[in-house]
């Protein structure tokens, strides 16, 4: 696909001295959505990311399109904004100028299919081949080593003012004694941690097709990636044990094979997905995955039919009550199989999610449970037919 590509510069009206000769120097690209159109801001250079509060424009700016808002960094100073949407709308006149570049990628963004994603590759402990999603991945770090303290005996390192956690990809995987530790950092809500690496090799698109599941804390399986066999980590497992908040034993005993039973994933979580489409393949499922009810609904009025549907019940818009109520009223998922993922765990929560036509109801990052369950449901399922 060609990426329609916009100047920063000009969009700001700031116009090149007129002296100013064309040196060769590298151009970074911001890729952004709006809708179904995708499209790239030419920028001169990328400093950081933030976790920022946005503020509304003073009165007197409201008028500037590419302007969203303005924030106070951790400085003092402040910047200003920017607003794909005003982006768009000034350099098209008006969304529908650009409705048809992603209109052939509709069923594309509706789910989010287990084809080609990105993923990094990266070597530690024996030097065997290792591999994560990039996109559970928040930042590539590489630290000076006289910085890591220790905290109840466990490597530390402040990390943008707060201790964060460093592990080893396994017990005999020992941290750098001098010069400077390359990190993969791992943020889930305020939660976060580091994993050492001994080197980050690249970073590729391909699919990743669990051959062999492993029983292995802090490995979900063996896949062919770039023609090499290469581990895939389970990243859960790290922040399990980081944090000890996640459960206390692994989900290998539960990866059996149920042929290729086919399953609807829903959550607003697009961490949490990353996260568990892998150990839901390795146990030899097929996933379709979509980030909130509607577009889960979407699927049904198209056609689309699964073996079981696992959705989240804390969602924006559309809760998982409200959308088991739809499922049941009617149409060709009327009787699927259902389980409810949630945080809160109360009796109360149980009666609730099945009087709304959930057929079973799991604590959100309990993955025994969560695994134990996708099991019985879809072996059900299966004696039924």
């Amino acid at each position: 696909r060609l990426l329609p590509l916009v100047r920063l510069d000009e969009i700001l009206g700031m116009s090149k001295p007129e002296n100013d000769e064309p040196k060769a120097k590298e151009d970074y690209i911001v890729i952004s959505q709006v809708g179904t159109f995708t499209f790239g801001i030419v920028v001169d250079q990328v400093f950081d990311t933030e976790e920022i509060v946005v503020k509304p424009v003073a009165p007197i700016l409201r008028n500037l399109q590419t302007f969203a808002g303005n924030t106070i960094l951790g400085d003092g100073k402040v910047i200003m904004i920017l607003d794909p949407n005003g982006i768009v709308s000034q350099i098209s006149g008006s969304m529908n100028d650009t409705a048809g570049f992603g209109v052939e990628e509709e069923e594309k963004h509706t789910a989010i299919q287990d084809e080609r994603e990105a993923i990094l590759l990266f070597s530690a402990g024996e030097n065997r081949h290792r591999a994560v999603p990039l996109s559970l991945v928040a930042r590539l770090e590489e630290i000076d080593v006289k910085e890591i303290e220790k905290s109840d005996g466990k490597p530390v390192f402040q990390y943008r003012g707060r201790l964060m956690p460093l592990l080893g990809v396994d017990d005999s995987h020992q941290l750098k004694e001098e010069g400077r530790q390359q990190v993969l950092v791992f943020a889930d809500g305020e939660k976060t941690m580091g994993l050492a690496v001994d080197e980050i090799v690249d970073i590729l698109e391909d699919e990743i097709d669990i051959e062999l599941s492993s029983a292995i804390e802090g490995q979900v399986g063996t896949a062919v990636i770039n023609g090499n066999a290469t581990e895939i980590i389970d990243v859960s497992y790290y922040i399990e044990k980081a944090f000890g908040s996640l459960g206390t034993s692994s989900t290998s005993g539960h990866l059996g094979r149920n042929g290729q039973s086919h399953l609807l994933l829903i959550d607003d979580s697009k961490f949490f997905l990353n996260m568990i489409k892998p150990i839901l393949s390795a146990a030899g499922h097929k996933i379709t995955a979509v980030d909130n009810a509607a577009a889960a609904l979407k699927l049904r009025n198209k056609g689309h039919d699964f073996d079981l549907i696992v959705c989240d019940i804390e969602m924006p818009d559309m809760d998982g009550f409200h959308f088991a109520e739809k499922v049941r009223e009617g149409g060709i998922w009327q009787r699927t199989p259902m389980i409810a993922l949630s945080s809160h765990q109360t009796p109360r929560d149980f009666a609730r999610g099945r009087e709304a036509g959930f057929d079973d109801y799991v604590v959100k990052l309990d993955r025994d449970t969560l695994m134990t369950t996708i099991n019985e449901q879809v072996g059900k399922k299966q004696k039924a037919a």
